[in-house]
């Protein structure tokens, strides 16, 4: 994989921040934008500009035709059977708001809903919320202190009570990839739905709904290299016409009358309101260059980087790992004795290396360790060991500076 010719696809790494040139670490938090998406959103914004689904008009019907080829550009790549099992949300969050609402309109008290200790606040709330509204149990699977999901306490979970089952497939705090294969075929056995948090994964290793059997998959658009503000829930179209919509409004109805009102077919049932238009077009885009990458490439590249910045940076003194388990990818979590890492990440910004600092939205990961937050080293494709060590040696640099 030629990392130099993608590279040059995204002319912002080519920067400097504060005369440095710039190390971007920070994709877990948000990818930066090839050429083909920027592009793309102003050829659609400059060319092709209009509503879409009710015109008559030429560009309306363009444009028409441009949001439901991303569509299907997004259903081919994740290995859906159908364009219409393809929701345009606003992100991760809107997406697992959605299921938790809808499928929450059809559970009852006594009901149990199951996630991990390391899902992200998005995988937390809207589920603590259901259980709020409807008398439903929340059960959490814990993780080991490498950051391995344990399956045995998993399955011990598991009940005819249980009607669903939501997990990240890649930790955003930890990196570890999770067994989800095994998590949906048990959760099926007791007929429970799975929704998989994909939003740290997909622009990672190689997803296959259809493979996968999950009944939802979820991520957002800003985090595969395309347009932030919009995302997609995939599911099933069984299980999608089986649930209510979640918002009411314009292009979700059939028929809409002062008494009652019928809904649209999928995927519109889902979709109220003018719908983000440009963001679809642009994460279309987006789809089109991952499709023109070799995921199995993508994996293994960052694989490598992952190895090679965990040993480098073991050798920085009163360095700690957080997340070390037996399958991880593009996240690289960690701490230096008792440095604060705001303190850390701001003197590594002025060095021009950007991380992400904090809880990383996964507060209970951070009080299972009993800390208030790590320092977030998280890679891309175009990210190279170069670039660790320049990580590297801006820690043995600056952590001397820090202690005295």
């Amino acid at each position: 994989m030629d990392i130099q010719a993608i590279r040059a696809q995204f002319p912002i790494l080519t920067q400097g921040v504060h005369g440095k040139p710039l190390v971007y670490f920070d994709n877990g938090a948000t990818t930066q934008k090839p050429l083909s998406v920027t592009k793309r959103l102003e050829e659609y914004y400059t060319k092709e500009n209009a509503n879409v689904h009710r015109g008559v008009h030429t560009l309306s019907q363009i444009a028409t035709e441009a949001y439901e080829e991303a569509r299907r550009t997004i259903q081919r790549y994740v290995g859906a059977k159908e364009s219409h099992e393809i929701i345009f949300t606003k992100g991760t969050t809107d997406s697992i708001n959605l299921v938790a609402f809808s499928i929450g309109e059809t559970l009852q008290e006594g009901d149990e809903i199951i996630i991990s200790q390391m899902e992200h606040h998005s995988n937390i709330v809207p589920w603590q919320m259901v259980c709020q509204r409807k008398g439903c149990k929340l059960k959490v699977i814990p993780f080991d202190e490498k950051g391995n999901l344990m399956m045995d306490e998993f399955t011990k979970l598991l009940s005819s009570n249980t009607k669903i089952v939501s997990v990240t497939h890649v930790s955003n705090a930890l990196g570890t990839i999770n067994d989800v294969e095994t998590i949906i075929e048990k959760a099926h056995q007791v007929g429970a739905k799975v929704l998989v948090d994909g939003a740290q994964s997909i622009q990672h290793i190689p997803v296959n709904v259809s493979e996968l059997d999950c009944d939802f998959y979820a991520f957002s658009g800003h985090k595969v290299f395309g347009p932030t503000g919009i995302g997609v829930l995939y599911g099933k179209e069984a299980v999608l016409n089986e649930l209510p919509p979640y918002q009411g409004g314009g292009d979700m109805i059939k028929e809409v009358t002062l008494e009652e009102t019928t809904y649209n077919e999928l995927p519109y049932k889902f979709e109220a309101g003018t719908p983000n238009i440009a963001g679809a077009i642009g994460l279309g885009a987006a789809f089109e260059f991952l499709t023109s990458l070799n995921m199995k490439e993508v994996e293994n590249h960052e694989h490598e980087l992952v190895e090679y910045a965990t040993q480098a940076l073991k050798e920085v003194e009163g360095l700690r790992i957080y997340g070390e388990a037996d399958r991880k990818t593009s996240v690289i979590s960690f701490l230096i004795d008792d440095l604060h890492p705001y303190d850390v990440g701001t003197l590594l910004d002025k060095m021009g290396i950007a991380v992400r600092t904090g809880h990383h939205c996964t507060q209970p990961i951070m009080q299972k360790f009993c800390i208030p937050g790590t320092i977030r080293a998280s890679f891309s494709v175009y990210n190279t060991k170069e670039e660790v060590d320049v990580l590297v040696q801006a820690l043995h640099r600056i952590v001397p500076i820090l202690k005295s």
